[in-house]
């Protein structure tokens, strides 16, 4: 099972699979239709419309559609990128059981329990054809997937095939609005006496036809054109049959049923497999996946989303080969030729055996022996020897009672034993015991470790044994159960991918690091050794992950794959039909990233020179190498002027700043700039941050402190010019011009200010001007002659530097990375 969804026990009545994205629709008996992400477990969107519970939806093959049928009579085709209801289809005078959109033709097939079949044109909206012959509720109605064909099940106790080529011609609907009438059916199937016909379904490439219905029964038909037969019946089901189906990769039909079970059966053999037993609620339909082997099936309270059989290819790597097994023989890949040999045939179990294929491959390059280890009897293996001329029979060893077996040397293999999950056997070639060894934890799992060494696996631990000495070489805890180890080529770190996570490890089990990946499944993952990066596999994804943990995207995948090697960026992958895809990836981001946390400086220059146009623009590196404290790197490829300021800024670049201010040109930016350059000391930047803000006040103190004297009298006529009283007073301050200030507080009407501050600096001859027009005794201030001799003029202080720029107290457009460019690297102003 994938994923289980709950709708807070609302039954799901119907099932669409899309056939490109992770997506699934359920129609449920509350009149919501739900989009799901199956491979994340998320609500994608729900959608509300219909009066009463929908019973029917399907997703368009190639438009963003999808249609939706229910009790209020109602057919609606939704657009899922607007999302909304695009139009309703009107006509039906009963509930809704199905909606099928027609894979070529623009077509709705709709199946009622107003015993009418009908086809509409979604173009142009209109009836094309109304099949009439059921006599009770059609249950449900859909396409042939490649003829003109339509089959419908009904509880009339018959299902019906019709010849519907004539609907093509029906291009306008009749004055009525009714529908044209279409063709009587041509066959008739029945003998269901115990009650109704629930579902029939097509083949999709053979001319046959499964249906169930209230008798229990599932029944296999052949039809063509001249005549239809009855090939079986599968007995099994313990209440109705709800649906049943075939699956569109696998030669098996799939059946549920209100007995709270869905049943797998050979349609070859036409006998019974597996059955899923469910404790609580009925089920009522199925889904299969155009594409992929997955299967979904509706229930009281939701649905579940499964495979019927393990899609992962069992694989083993042996220097330049892959051994692997697909249609069930043994193949060799050769790496450096890319030559596929097919070498001997694997054994098959018995048609009533489901998902037990090969489950792990173990190789011994010098023995040319391969052990295949599967499921079947509750866990077995086979030993082959594959013969000289890559082709043949070979000779086979059986061994049952132990799942998990792999080599530990030339001609030595460990079985862990059946009866023990704490013990294993170490065998030579011809399957004979040579040793018992204890082992430190119980597991069911075991794998190779080096040479003598095995690493077993427990739900919440994994240990390394030595067979030899029978001592653990390396103990480390896990919070979920491993299900896969891949080992770098020197032995010296080992991954272990486990659902949702992957944990890095040294050759001891010291931990190095831990990735959590939240909602999708880890697939698969082999090690870069020329880097010493891991690369792995998600759902969707191909990644990358560094020793420390840090961790990124390389490549978008449209189908979930299986890593086996990876030479240089080629990366060689094995799909869920096991067939090889060499995938070409660009390893510059993780490259790049490793040669900063190697300190490698001069390798990283040397990238931003030659990859300035791939890099340039990746909003995740540039937070990263922000993160890591490297914005003077990242300052080398964006081109984003705000992102380009604050990055120029944090490193200390003032001149990368000023450039990009000017092109911003915001008054915030200019403040900022003017902080820092202050703060470096870049008096010439500071002044034009000033200017372009208009911030007179800081200007002025800022002549003064730089002594600037002759613009300092310049920002005393702006200040006038302005009408800025306060700024020419203070300015008058700076410059210590008495006689400026007097004016100043004269021309305010600030009169006794004025005399007072021209009495106390000496100007007797303004001040005696000022006290006539004071008049009266009573408004002129008192002076006492005590503080006017002690009174002295105000002078401001020497300027800090009179020219130039004063001593820095840092370099911030200075550091390791000026140091790697320069000597036998180019500047590193060139690197832009």
């Amino acid at each position: 099972m994938l994923t289980r969804f709950k709708t807070k026990s609302d039954a799901v009545k119907g099932l669409s699979f899309h056939s490109k994205r992770p997506w699934i629709l359920a129609s449920l008996n509350s009149g919501v239709i739900q989009l799901w992400d199956y491979s994340t477990g998320i609500l994608v969107f729900s959608f509300e419309g219909h009066d009463g519970p929908v019973r029917g939806v399907h997703f368009h093959k190639s438009q963003p559609f999808f249609v939706s049928g229910g009790d209020d009579y109602k057919i609606k085709v939704w657009n899922y990128e607007s999302p909304r209801c695009l139009f309703t289809l009107v006509g039906h005078l009963d509930c809704i059981r199905t909606v099928q959109f027609h894979h070529e033709y623009p077509w709705i097939l709709s199946a009622s329990d107003d015993r009418e079949i009908k086809i509409w044109n979604w173009e142009s909206r209109i009836c094309l054809s109304v099949l009439r012959g059921h006599k009770n509720c059609v249950m449900c109605a859909s396409f042939h997937p490649k003829e003109e064909l339509v089959v419908s099940a009904s509880m009339d106790q018959t299902f019906r095939i019709w010849d519907i080529g004539a609907a093509r011609k029906n291009t306008k609907s009749p004055a009525d609005g009714s529908g044209r009438i279409g063709p009587v059916p041509s066959k008739i199937l029945g003998g269901y006496d115990g009650g109704g016909v629930r579902w029939a379904s097509y083949h999709p490439t053979l001319p046959l036809v499964v249906s169930g219905g209230d008798d229990c029964q599932v029944r296999l038909w052949h039809e063509n054109d001249d005549m239809s037969w009855a090939l079986a019946i599968l007995r099994g089901h313990m209440n109705n049959v709800s649906c049943v189906l075939f699956h569109s990769r696998q030669g098996i039909i799939v059946s549920n049923s209100e007995d709270k079970s869905i049943r797998v059966w050979d349609a070859t053999s036409r006998t019974h497999m597996q059955t899923f037993q469910w404790q609580h609620d009925k089920f009522w339909v199925l889904a299969a996946h155009p594409e992929m082997n997955l299967l979904a099936a509706g229930h009281d309270s939701g649905m579940i989303v499964f495979k019927l059989e393990r899609e992962r290819p069992a694989f083993s790597l042996s220097d330049d080969s892959l051994f692997y097994v697909k249609d069930w023989f043994l193949r060799a890949f050769q790496y450096s030729t890319q030559k596929d040999n097919q070498l001997i045939p694997i054994h098959r179990p018995g048609s009533n055996s489901l998902n037990q294929g090969p489950q792990t491959l173990s190789c011994s390059p010098t023995e040319n022996a391969v052990l295949v280890c599967s499921d079947i009897d509750g866990g077995s293996y086979k030993l082959y020897v594959v013969p000289k001329d890559s082709y043949g029979r070979g000779d086979t060893v059986e061994g049952v009672g132990g799942g998990s077996a792999v080599f530990v040397s030339r001609n030595r293999f460990a079985v862990l034993e059946k009866r023990s999950s704490n013990q294993v056997l170490v065998k030579n070639l011809k399957n004979e015991i040579v040793k018992r060894s204890p082992l430190p934890i119980a597991t069911d799992a075991i794998s190779y470790a080096g040479t003598g060494n095995l690493l077993c696996r427990a739900d919440d631990r994994v240990v390394i044994f030595d067979l030899q000495q029978r001592i653990v070489l390396g103990d480390l805890q896990t919070s979920n159960f491993v299900r896969y180890v891949a080992w770098s080529q020197d032995m010296e770190s080992v991954a272990l991918l486990s659902k949702h996570s992957i944990i890095i490890a040294d050759k001891k089990l010291v931990h190095l690091c831990t990735i959590h990946e939240k909602t999708v499944h880890v697939k698969s993952g082999a090690w870069d050794d020329d880097n010493g990066v891991l690369i792995y596999t998600t759902l969707t994804h191909i990644k990358y992950c560094l020793p420390n943990g840090d961790n990124g995207i390389i490549k978008t995948l449209d189908v979930p794959v299986y890593i086996t090697k990876i030479y240089g960026n080629t990366i060689f992958c094995l799909d869920r039909d096991g067939k090889n895809r060499p995938i070409i990836i660009d390893s510059t981001e993780y490259i790049f990233k490793l040669s900063l946390l190697r300190k490698r400086y001069d390798q990283v220059m040397s990238m931003i020179k030659k990859s300035d146009q791939l890099l340039c623009g990746q909003q995740a590196m540039i937070a990263y190498l922000q993160q890591k404290g490297f914005p003077q790197v990242a300052l080398k490829f964006v081109k984003d002027e705000r992102t380009r300021f604050n990055l120029a800024l944090e490193s200390g670049n003032i001149e990368k700043a000023l450039e990009s201010a000017k092109k911003i040109d915001e008054k915030d930016h200019w403040h900022r700039l003017g902080v820092e350059a202050l703060h470096q000391g870049k008096t010439g930047i500071v002044e034009y941050a000033y200017q372009r803000t208009k911030n007179f006040e800081r200007l002025s103190f800022h002549y003064l402190i730089t002594g600037s004297i002759d613009k300092l009298s310049k920002m005393m006529k702006i200040a006038e010019l302005k009408n800025d009283v306060i700024g020419q007073f203070h300015v008058a301050l700076y410059l210590g011009d008495v006689r400026e200030r007097v004016e100043i507080l004269e021309n305010a009407g600030h009169l006794p200010l004025a005399y007072v501050t021209a009495l106390v600096h000496g100007l007797h001859d303004i001040a005696e001007r000022l006290a006539v027009e004071l008049g009266d005794d009573n408004n002129i201030p008192s002076s006492p002659e005590s503080f006017v001799q002690k009174a002295s003029l105000l002078i401001p202080p020497s300027p800090v530097l009179c020219s130039g720029e004063w001593p820095l107290l840092m370099n911030g457009s200075k550091g390791i990375f000026d140091d790697a460019a320069s000597g036998a690297h180019e500047d590193y102003e060139d690197a832009e």
